[in-house]
Parts: C-alpha cells; sequence; structure tokens
C-alpha cells in the first residue's frame, strides 16, 4: 500500500463566510457545504457533541480540495493566535500561482497582507508569504519562464 495524492487540507475557521471568500477571490472554486455532526464523526476526529459546518473548496484544476471547518460545538477555547512564520508545525500552504504581482495587489485589495516581500528566486521562481484572514499563511509560486541562452 502507498499514498495517492494529498486529497485534502483541513482548515478550522471561526468566520466561516469570510474566509470562504478569500480563498474563492483567491481562485479556487465552491464545492459545497455542509452541517455534519454525529458519533461518526465523533470517532474519527475524537470530540464529543461535534457540530460544525464544512465548505469543501477545490483548486482550478481540480487536484486538491480545501476543507473549510466551522466547529459550533465543541468550541476552541483559546480562540485566534497568529504565530510568526517559523513556528513549528504545519504552517503554510503553497498554491502555485500566475502573474503573482497582480494576485497579491488584489488579495491586499481584499485585506490580506503581504508577510515580507515577493522574491526572485535564481530566476526560476518569484515567491511570497501572504497572510489571509484568521491569520491563515499562504506561499505563492509563481514558475518563471525559462531563459533560453541566458
Amino acid at each position: 500500500m502507498k499514498i495517492q495524492r494529498i486529497d485534502h487540507i483541513g482548515i478550522i475557521v471561526n468566520d466561516l463566510y469570510h474566509v470562504k471568500a478569500f480563498f474563492i477571490e483567491l481562485g479556487l472554486k465552491e464545492l459545497g457545504e455542509t452541517e455534519v455532526k454525529g458519533e461518526w464523526v465523533e470517532k474519527i476526529i475524537g470530540l464529543d457533541n461535534v457540530k460544525e459546518t464544512v465548505a469543501m473548496l477545490e483548486t482550478p484544476v481540480g487536484e486538491t480540495m480545501i476543507e473549510l471547518v466551522k466547529f459550533h460545538s465543541p468550541s476552541d477555547k483559546k480562540g485566534l493566535e497568529q504565530f510568526p512564520s517559523n513556528t513549528l508545525g504545519i504552517r503554510h500552504i503553497a498554491f502555485a500561482v500566475e502573474d503573482i504581482d497582480s494576485l497579491v495587489t488584489n488579495m491586499e485589495k481584499k485585506g490580506a497582507a503581504l508577510i515580507g516581500d515577493i522574491q526572485n528566486y535564481k530566476n526560476m521562481y518569484k515567491l511570497c508569504y501572504i497572510r489571509g484572514p484568521e491569520g491563515i499563511i499562504l506561499e505563492l509560486a509563481e514558475k518563471l519562464k525559462n531563459n533560453v541562452g541566458s
């Protein structure tokens, strides 16, 4: 047996509407939204009295999905915390993008914040980190066309 692919990435959110709108503006498409509760999900995630709303989004070419989850119960007692980029654990999701400069400008108009700067990595990629709603960090990577003869 072996891993086939990444099926989805789950992100727990407080304001499902706002975070979902952010990812749709980024270019993902919504597949649907549903309420989830009951013993079956409680046994999977190891929590009692689970009631959540789940929205599924998909990348434009359909290779990976993002699952946004709003827990109505049980609720997170600590609340939102914004961690720096070097905090241990899963810290960001990277998206391959086109026209990174325009995308960042557009996402900043929608409330995202550029964490550092857009950087050129060895004339192969333009890369940056942005922070979206609820502290979600995304890496954006634009593959540059190879300069033949350079």
